[in-house]
């Protein structure tokens, strides 16, 4: 094993450890509060995120908008492959907080403008990831991993725990799952990437501050979709062997 993957090893055992700590006071404080916002939020804005995610979930399943590229090829090394993935998460990085940033400064009806924007932005990135680390997105079990690395990245801990125990070892247990798009359950999806993110983006409609934080919540949400990819990625990998 090289340096790079002692050190890619290294940095996986302590996201595996966060991934699977149990949930603390603070987070259950934090879900407290989040469920107080989710109460101020009018049941209209309710609506168009719900709409939006149900949308975006069936088109992932179903394996419409999002597929691009096929896989790199496995000659390229992980180390060179994951050069690529971190330039992707700059770029997407950037663009988020630009759309958060701008938006943000708009008011309550362009403030809602960047959750769908924001939501693509991360779909996207995550097709992206997964072409770089020569999974093919073609394949329905590789969509459902994906909409999992995005439930890891935006839920609570108690969910984050539940949801890393499903991806333990995803490739010999895939052959169970079902092809049946209606099959994944959305609604908790939706609810756990709502309740996540809904205290910074309703802080993104705040007048006069609400460019600095949408730009800088973004930037920081999609940051940590890039971390929670990579590591998940690396996983399948090392349980693959690939990861010597």
């Amino acid at each position: 094993m090289g340096n790079y993957e002692e050190q890619l090893l290294h940095e996986l055992i302590i996201w595996q450890k966060k991934m699977t700590k149990k949930p603390t006071l603070s987070n259950q404080l934090t879900k407290g509060l989040q469920k107080k916002v989710n109460q101020i939020i009018p049941e209209k804005v309710h609506t168009i995120i719900t709409s939006t995610i149900k949308n975006m979930v069936r088109a992932v399943l179903a394996g419409s908008e999002f597929i691009s590229k096929q896989p790199i090829n496995g000659d390229l090394s992980l180390e060179a492959r994951e050069k690529l993935v971190r330039q992707k998460i700059d770029f997407y990085k950037k663009t988020a907080a630009t759309s958060g940033a701008g938006t943000g400064a708009g008011g309550l009806l362009v403030g809602l403008a960047d959750f769908p924007i924001l939501l693509s932005l991360k779909i996207k990135f995550l097709f992206d990831a997964a072409g770089l680390y020569n999974f093919n997105t073609c394949v329905f079990s590789e969509r459902l991993y994906i909409l999992h690395l995005f439930q890891l990245a935006f839920s609570s801990q108690e969910k984050r725990n539940e949801v890393y125990n499903h991806i333990i070892n995803w490739d010999k247990k895939t052959g169970g799952f079902s092809v049946d798009i209606d099959s994944f359950d959305w609604r908790s999806f939706q609810q756990e990437y709502r309740d996540y993110i809904d205290l910074a983006k309703m802080m993104q409609l705040v007048p006069v501050i609400g460019a600095f934080v949408g730009a800088y919540a973004n930037y920081k949400l999609m940051d940590n979709l890039g971390e929670t990819a990579m590591n998940g990625y690396r996983l399948r990998l090392l349980n693959k062997g690939d990861l010597k």
